[in-house]
């Protein structure tokens, strides 16, 4: 059964082929949505116009979510070749890479406005370019982290960014709702992506993360494109302005558990 079937979607943040967004292209489009995706820049420019071609898709188009006047083209090329779009994806992380190390307290003023703006405020051009053309009932939805809640060294800025996204989030669906377009977020546990790559110390809260975790899993970008799917679908036309975990549980843990063979003595 196809969920997404006659469904446009324009998916933005595709990197290459570990990137979050590539899970969501590949998930959608194996439900039988019309996807087209969004690169930043020439250097993803290399990887991201293959991967459309091994599924076929024909809308590949550049922008620079820093740029309104690149959102608003992006729209309208959108309305050329789809006509109208029920499905929006955000999966825009940046922070400069000498801002996801170190003190927080030394972040510095440019990098924050770049971290914020990039990450958290480009979802909001994105929903205000495209509200034209999303059909009643469409479906927009935006990734973030654990880290928008709990403290994760050396996210840093990164992790106010994530926050800023999450309450952009609420805020859109309650603004949105009016308009029948649904708007959540999915907050995926870590990822070996290219934006990973860039936070201090991430190898080891890869490894850690799947002794953690209830389900004692790795997650992967199939994981997260099944969750988008649900999103995207018409399963979940009355679910708007909720965070959905996709981390195995990582969440509700407050202790990690010791391992079988760890060994010790209880008590106090």
């Amino acid at each position: 059964m196809k969920l997404l079937e006659g469904k446009n979607a324009v998916i933005f943040g595709v990197a290459n082929n570990r990137s979050i967004a590539w899970g969501i292209a590949q998930a959608f489009h194996e439900h039988g949505a019309n996807v087209g995706i969004s690169y930043a820049g020439e250097m993803m420019e290399k990887r991201a116009r293959p991967l459309a071609e091994s599924l076929g898709l024909t809308f590949v188009e550049p922008c620079d979510v820093s740029k309104d006047d690149d959102i608003t083209a992006v729209a309208e090329k959108a309305k050329a070749h789809f006509g109208q779009v029920d499905i929006l994806v955000h999966a825009i992380a940046f922070a400069p890479r000498e801002a996801l190390s170190g003190d927080f307290h030394q972040t510095s003023r440019e990098d924050f406005r770049v971290a914020l703006d990039i990450s958290a405020y480009s979802f909001i051009g994105l929903a205000r370019a495209f509200l034209p053309i999303l059909r009643p009932g469409a479906s927009l939805m935006s990734m973030t982290y654990y880290a928008a809640e709990k403290v994760v060294p050396n996210y840093n800025v990164m992790a106010i960014a994530k926050a800023a996204l999450e309450n952009i989030t609420r805020y859109l669906a309650g603004d949105l709702g009016k308009h029948g377009v649904r708007v959540n977020a999915i907050s995926a546990g870590p990822i070996r992506t290219l934006a990973a790559a860039g936070v201090s110390g991430f190898r080891g809260l890869y490894k850690r993360f799947a002794e953690v975790s209830p389900l004692r899993q790795e997650i992967t970008i199939e994981d997260v494109g099944g969750a988008a799917v649900f999103l995207a679908s018409d399963l979940s036309s009355k679910v708007s302005g909720e965070i959905l975990y996709v981390d195995g549980g990582f969440n509700i843990v407050a202790i990690a558990e010791d391992s079988p063979d760890a060994g010790g003595e209880g008590g106090e």
